[in-house]
């Protein structure tokens, strides 16, 4: 295992009440870096990030840091100091404040009185401008829109401060200009703030758009992992999503595009 890997999922196998969903899966993520995790439904995408936030124990196979300590080996709180989930869904909690929901991100830093934390306010503080949620602050959070709460959810996640971010189709309920924003936002972390991101997203283009590299699943395997270009073919991408899907480069740039039954009709 190489110094500039932060969390490395090998040989990972992963079932439900026995039946198997992930077979031999192996991912890397590195400081730096954005990994997105893409594949039809039903391929294994979200059930291999759940085993690298430990919320999902293999069958076989091993996940550990970067310095090749078992992330089942560690306590919860210290694995919460270096690794966070920003998961599909979360329970929404009733007549708490924004800024206290925010800052649940700061549990794993502080003593058992939640004191010991000098650190937490600035934490809160700048995760809730990064995500654009600091006019929120003293709104009650069962009063936000799913897409102002998912945001929420991503400051929380922030304020964690952890070198590991995983990320659960964060895009989900937000409209176009905080896609846009929160996926810039996903390549200043790992750019600016050297974080190792892994990233489940069902929209190819912003997969290709923000990603380093890119693992297709396909029936619980890993059909290809590398480069956008290497990964989002049209061959690789037909065979996955089961219908032809044209794939065009303007320069660095990659389009997708499902061709259905409807797909050549014009406007007049």
């Amino acid at each position: 295992m190489t110094e500039s890997t932060a969390l490395r999922g090998s040989g990972l196998s992963l079932a439900y009440h026995g039946t198997p969903v992930v077979q031999d899966a192996g991912i890397v993520l590195c400081p730096g870096r954005v990994t997105a995790l893409v594949g039809p439904n039903g391929s294994g995408k979200s059930t291999l990030l759940r085993a690298l936030a430990r919320l999902h124990e293999p069958v076989s196979g091993s996940v550990r840091l970067g310095d090749g300590v078992s992330a089942f080996d560690l306590a919860p709180r210290e694995f919460a100091r270096k690794v966070t989930l920003l998961s599909q869904s979360r329970p929404t909690p009733s007549g708490v404040l924004v800024r206290d929901v925010v800052s649940y991100g700061r549990h794993p830093h502080r003593g058992r009185w939640r004191a010991d934390d000098p650190e937490g306010a600035a934490a809160v503080a700048r995760a809730m401008d990064l995500t654009g949620t600091t006019e929120m602050a003293d709104r009650p959070a069962d009063e936000l829109s799913g897409g102002e709460l998912q945001r929420v959810w991503l400051a929380t996640c922030l304020a964690q401060e952890t070198g590991v971010l995983l990320l659960d189709e964060p895009t989900t309920f937000l409209d176009l200009r905080y896609q846009v924003e929160l996926l810039d936002l996903v390549r200043d972390l790992a750019d600016r703030h050297d974080v190792a991101i892994g990233v489940v997203l069902h929209d190819l283009d912003q997969a290709s758009s923000i990603a380093d590299e890119i693992v297709l699943l396909y029936e619980g395997r890993i059909k290809a992992v590398g480069s956008p270009a290497e990964v989002l073919t049209e061959a690789h991408l037909t065979e996955a999503y089961g219908i032809r899907v044209e794939v065009t480069h303007d320069g660095p740039t990659i389009r997708t595009r499902p061709v259905g039954r409807h797909s050549q009709r014009t406007t007049v």
